[in-house]
């Protein structure tokens, strides 16, 4: 009973922490999208599926950080051979092994573009196949905002944030630099989400703005724009896509039998039996 209460602690404390980014995230593109629109129209707490989007933000950030825990410890203990709890905290509080030893700076620019290279492939495997059913979750909403950034099947999720952050805790990096890295991470993340006409100029090849990766979820895009932070990635491999003077307008996917509730969408994926089709679905769907 002891231990129940002690993860739901840990489970509100989860949630107090995420609620001052809502709050300051709605203020602040409140404004910027009211000022610089990629699309006019209705604001973004008028969206189609806004309480889908809350329940997302109520389930990615208490998943990710329990899975986290869960994967690095049951691989400690099989890799390292270390069993005890404050042991294992201890071999992780600054890092271990040769990139601990480097300057945290160079740590969190390493960190960022090493992920960043991996998750772009990750999320071009996840645009084909039958990774394909768990992806269209997060291509669902009609109405991109901000908001829509956490919306991610666990499935996604597990196989791709949680996944890289698991591996460069295992490779040795320290753990001191999510407290700058984590917040960048929320920020981009619905900065790119976000309703704004940014495209960041000459910048545009380097950096994924939000007109950038609204062609991502452009209704009619096929396979482009998988970056996540640095659009050179999708420069060097030939999924560019953001046509000079033009902005896009419609979202979502044509496929009818999504839900647009959150537990029919986390059951979404596990009614879909043609996995054969998902290839030629996922470049329709885009």
């Amino acid at each position: 009973m002891q231990a129940a209460f002690a993860v739901l602690e840990q489970i509100l404390i989860t949630l107090w922490h995420t609620f001052p980014w809502l709050l300051g995230m709605g203020l602040a593109f409140s404004i910027l999208s009211y000022v610089m629109p990629c699309n006019e129209g209705k604001p973004w707490w008028r969206k189609r599926g806004l309480a889908t989007d809350f329940y997302y933000w109520i389930l990615s950030p208490i998943f990710q950080r329990y899975l986290r825990i869960w994967v690095t410890v049951s691989l400690t203990v099989w890799l390292f051979h270390i069993s005890d709890g404050m042991k294992i905290a201890d071999f992780y509080e600054h890092g271990h092994g040769p990139l601990s030893k480097l300057p945290l700076w160079i740590q969190a620019i390493g960190y960022v573009v090493v992920t960043d290279f991996v998750l772009y492939w990750i999320h071009r495997a996840f645009h084909g196949g039958f990774l394909w059913k768990y992806h269209a979750v997060h291509h669902a909403s009609e109405d991109l905002e901000w908001i829509s950034a956490a919306r991610f099947h666990p499935v996604n999720l597990a196989l791709g944030a949680a996944l890289v952050d698991v591996a460069a805790l295992l490779s040795g990096i320290s753990p001191d630099i999510f407290v700058v890295v984590g917040p960048f991470d929320i920020i981009t993340s619905c900065m790119v989400h976000a309703n704004l006409n940014w495209t960041f100029g000459p910048l545009r090849y380097v950096l994924v703005s939000p007109v950038f990766h609204r062609w991502h979820h452009a209704r009619a895009v096929c396979d482009k724009n998988f970056a996540s932070t640095l659009s050179l990635w999708d420069v060097m491999f030939g999924t560019y896509h953001m046509p000079v003077g033009e902005l896009p307008k419609d979202y979502g996917i044509d496929d009818k039998e999504m839900p647009q509730t959150f537990w029919a969408q986390m059951a979404y994926p596990i009614r879909q039996r043609d996995t054969a089709a998902a290839p030629a679905a996922a470049q329709a769907r885009t």
